[in-house]
């Protein structure tokens, strides 16, 4: 509809010779204002030395007279030069019952058709089990990668760990010293090593099947990978919990043992961007526009986390993917700029990748914060958050905030089941609209496509409307804002607008006629709902 609009305004603006960039329609909020509005007589008028009245005027009586499509029913000035739209609303029914004729199709669009994305998310490293901390970025990887499917991309996700370097050699460490105590002899197990219950499990586990052979062992890589196989199954399978299932397992050590590191080391080189300086490797950053020059190679020999990075994602593009989202926290923040300056140098194009940024994650109860850390073992895990609230609940409160923003998860609010909980206010009015058809369906009212439209005429319907064919805009929008808040805020809306209209109107009444229109109306609604929990990856209960 949005587009029809548009397409008539630049008409009118080609007959009047008028200028046709920023043309902009936006919905306006309430049916007495019409349907759509535009600020372009005011953008106009600096141009042509007009009044913003004067040019209004004149395209407002340009629009109307090319008006043989019927689309308009009025149109008219509004405060200092809006132009307001009201269209003919037999458009609008049109566009209503295509909604039920699409169902589940409903707000998909082919903006990415064709194309490929690779969207990293996750990516924490096997030293223990995931935090809430881990959580929203995986809420929030998992949407986008929903969004872009909605939008016609083919869709990788992805999880890239690091399972090389000193972490890893703690978290073998800490696991030989606790076999070591297994099997009753005397540790020095100090505050560095990984402290939780899981590594005692780990510990034991290994003792179970090795007996009390390793205790001379040396090797310290047989404790560490047996680690990291633990651990990484029991993070898959709290992904799991969340619906979350992964194309690929993307390991650091692969960059070593294939040689993507020594390529971007000798790309570097080649372009003289590399120099040795107290026995490590320098990448001059400040040559290619960052601040200050960074350690590539440590006097160890061995890479920082920078270097890595770069090769990992100079592989996203030899694996010829058109879009590369990263979903980072909020610590990758300086590093992440040094991937893209080199990601350009070596020549592929760094606009192709997308990085977000989400803040922390606070976990609070009575008001207080809980603590948390991982080294100590001071935490609460996704899976102790999962037990405790379900999976709809944690999906919906990682994703109900703008990922630039600090997080305060709310215990108290995310265990309530009223509607106090914005996910059982979404939940409620989905199996709500439900049970209204099915109500229906027993007094023998079935849905009726050709039911007569024209009768809903209350501003309650008009919003309702209006509101639910923003949704295909909407899917689109976010697909370019890649920001799954805006997807949230919209569903509570709808449900808001639904539940205060079927407070005040019957839908099932004496009136058959007006009784199918209105069936037909929440059967929409309840589809663009359905839809847009699905996206957001909530279920969408029949029954409360």
């Amino acid at each position: 509809m949005k587009d029809k609009v548009v397409i008539a305004l630049k008409n009118a603006l080609s007959e009047l010779k008028f200028p046709l960039n920023n043309v902009i329609i936006q919905n306006t909020k309430h049916p007495k204002h019409g349907d759509f509005s535009t600020n372009i007589a005011m953008i106009l008028a600096g141009k042509l030395k007009k009044t913003p009245n004067y040019i209004a005027n004149l395209i407002i009586k340009k629009l109307l007279y090319l008006n043989s499509n019927k689309l308009f029913i009025d149109i008219f000035k509004a405060g200092p030069g809006f132009i307001n739209f009201k269209l003919n609303k037999e458009l609008f029914h049109n566009e209503i019952i295509d909604i039920l004729k699409t169902s589940s199709d409903f707000g998909k669009s082919k903006f990415g058709s064709g194309k490929s994305a690779n969207v990293e998310f996750v990516s924490a490293n096997p030293t223990g089990p995931l935090t809430v901390g881990h959580g929203r970025g995986a809420m929030i990887g998992d949407t986008i990668a929903n969004i872009l499917e909605w939008n016609g991309y083919k869709v990788h996700r992805e999880y890239y760990f690091n399972n090389a370097g000193r972490q890893m050699r703690v978290l073998g460490e800490s696991v030989y010293q606790r076999y070591l105590e297994a099997c009753g002899q005397q540790t020095n197990f100090n505050e560095d090593y990984y402290q939780g219950e899981y590594i005692k499990n780990i510990a034991n586990t290994i003792k179970i099947e090795s007996g009390e052979l390793l205790t001379k062992s040396k090797d310290i890589n047989y404790f560490k990978n047996k680690a990291e196989e633990f651990i990484f199954e029991n993070i898959k399978q709290s992904l799991a919990k969340l619906g979350l299932i992964f194309d690929n397992f993307y390991n650091e050590q692969d960059l070593y043992n294939t040689g993507k590191i020594q390529e971007i080391l000798d790309s570097l080189e080649k372009n003289k961007l590399l120099y040795h300086k107290d026995n490590a490797i320098w990448f001059k950053g400040s040559e290619i526009g960052r601040d200050v020059d960074k350690v590539l190679v440590k006097n160890t020999g061995e890479p920082t986390y920078r270097l890595p990075d770069m090769a990992y994602h100079k592989t996203k593009f030899d694996r010829g993917f058109d879009l590369c989202i990263d979903v980072f926290g909020a610590d990758h923040i300086d590093t992440y700029p040094d991937v893209l300056a080199v990601i350009d140098n070596i020549g592929y194009n760094s606009e192709q990748i997308k990085v977000l940024i989400h803040q922390f994650v606070t976990i609070m109860k009575d008001n207080e914060q809980v603590k948390m850390s991982t080294r100590k073992a001071n935490f609460v895990t996704l899976d102790e958050l999962i037990e405790e609230v379900g999976p709809d609940v944690v999906r919906y409160f990682f994703i109900m905030r703008g990922m630039s923003t600090h997080l305060n998860f709310d215990l108290n609010l995310a265990k309530d089941q009223s509607d106090n909980n914005p996910v059982f206010y979404l939940q409620y009015a989905h199996a709500r609209m439900v049970n209204i058809i099915s109500r229906a369906e027993e007094f023998g009212n079935l849905i009726n496509l050709n039911a007569d439209l024209s009768l809903l005429e209350k501003d309650e319907e008009q919003q309702l409307i209006n509101q639910l064919l923003q949704f295909p805009d909407l899917i689109i929008k976010s697909c370019h804002l890649l920001e799954p808040q805006n997807i949230v805020n919209y569903l509570q809306e709808l449900a808001s607008k639904f539940h205060k209209y079927y407070a005040h109107h019957k839908v099932i009444s004496d009136d058959r006629n007006l009784t199918e229109a209105r069936l037909i109306l929440i059967k929409a609604l309840q589809i663009g709902l359905r839809n847009g929990l699905a996206i957001i990856g909530i279920s969408a209960p029949n029954k409360m």
